[in-house]
C-alpha cells in the first residue's frame, strides 16, 4: 500500500513488507486516548459487542480457520503497481472485496486510484480506499488529503489507514514514540469517521504492532499481515478483522503478483458486516 515516498514497503508494491461503525464523534479524546496510554493488558474475549463496535453477532477473529483456504471470503488490495485491472475478471475469479491505494501523506495520490475505484464499482466488487501513513505529517493533515481525494460513497467499504515503518523513505524515516503515533493515527481516524460515517480499519504489520500497538486500542478493527504463519501466532493479544496472507497471489484480471486477504468470519458474518458498512 505505498508509493514513491516509501517505495520499499507497504501494500501493492513489488517489494516485501517489513516485520515478518460508528461511535459518538466526541468520544475519542477523553475515553479512547486514556485507554491507549494506559497500555493495559486485556484477557477478556474481544467481541464486537463488548467493545461497542456495533456489529451485533460478528465476533472479532473468533472464526477458527487455521489457513487461508479455511476462510470463505477472499479479497485483494491494489495500487498503481498492478497496472490496468480487468475488474470483471477479478470478480469472476472469486474476489469478493478490494481495497485500493488512494493517498499517501498529505500530497501524494495513487495515479490509478480513480480508475480502480470506478472499475471495481462497475464490476460489482465491494471496494474501499486505503491511505499510506506518513510519519512526518499530522493525522489531521493526512485526513484532509484523503477526504479531498476519496469520494463519499455510501456503497464504499470503510477507509483503511496503513501504518508501517518506512526505513527507506527518502523524506521521512521517523519512528514516533508510542503516545505520539497513537495520538496522530487516531486523530486521522476520528476525522475520517466524522466525514464518512464509518469507523476506519487500521492496517498494522507485525513490527509496528509489536513496537507500538500491543494493547493500544480495541476500538478499531485491525487488518493483520502474516505471510508465514497465522496472525494469532505472531500478534500479541490482538484479534483481527482482515488477514493479509500473501503479497504474491494470482488473480484473474491482474498481471503479476497481488496482495491477497481474507475476512475473518463466516460468509454470514461478511454479509452482516457489509450491511452494517454499506448503504445502497
Amino acid at each position: 500500500m505505498a508509493d514513491s515516498r516509501s517505495s520499499t514497503t507497504g501494500h501493492g508494491r513489488p517489494f516485501a513488507r517489513h516485520g515478518t461503525g460508528r461511535r459518538p464523534a466526541g468520544a475519542l479524546a477523553a475515553g479512547v486516548l486514556a485507554l491507549f496510554l494506559s497500555a493495559c493488558s486485556s484477557s477478556m474475549p474481544l467481541s464486537t459487542e463488548s467493545l461497542g463496535l456495533g456489529y451485533p453477532g460478528i465476533a472479532l477473529s473468533e472464526f477458527k480457520g487455521q489457513k487461508p483456504s479455511d476462510y470463505p471470503v477472499h479479497g485483494i488490495d491494489v495500487s498503481k503497481y498492478q497496472g490496468t485491472i480487468d475488474w470483471n475478471a477479478v470478480r469472476a475469479g472469486g474476489i469478493e472485496f478490494a481495497y485500493l491505494k488512494s493517498t499517501e501523506g498529505g500530497d501524494m495520490l495513487d495515479s490509478r486510484f480513480m480508475d480502480n475505484w470506478n472499475g471495481a464499482a462497475r464490476a460489482g466488487v465491494p471496494r474501499g480506499a486505503y491511505h499510506f501513513w506518513y510519519h512526518c505529517r499530522s493525522g489531521v493533515e493526512q485526513a484532509d488529503w484523503f477526504i479531498r481525494n476519496v469520494p463519499k460513497d455510501p456503497r464504499a467499504l470503510p477507509p483503511v489507514i496503513d501504518v508501517e515503518w518506512t526505513p527507506f523513505s527518502p523524506t521521512c524515516t521517523a519512528r514516533p514514540a508510542r503516545e505520539n503515533l497513537i495520538r496522530e493515527v487516531m486523530a486521522m481516524a476520528d476525522k475520517l469517521e466524522r466525514h464518512y460515517g464509518q469507523r476506519p480499519v487500521l492496517y498494522i504489520p507485525i513490527d509496528v504492532h509489536r513496537e507500538r500497538w500491543v494493547d493500544a486500542t480495541n476500538t478499531h478493527e485491525i487488518w493483520a499481515r502474516a505471510v508465514a504463519d497465522h496472525p494469532d501466532n505472531v500478534y500479541e493479544r490482538r484479534k483481527f478483522r482482515f488477514w493479509q496472507y500473501t503479497e504474491s497471489g494470482t488473480v484473474p484480471g491482474i498481471r503479476g503478483g497481488v496482495d491477497k486477504n481474507v475476512f475473518a468470519g463466516t460468509r454470514d458474518d461478511w454479509q452482516k458486516w457489509l450491511r452494517h458498512h454499506t448503504r445502497g
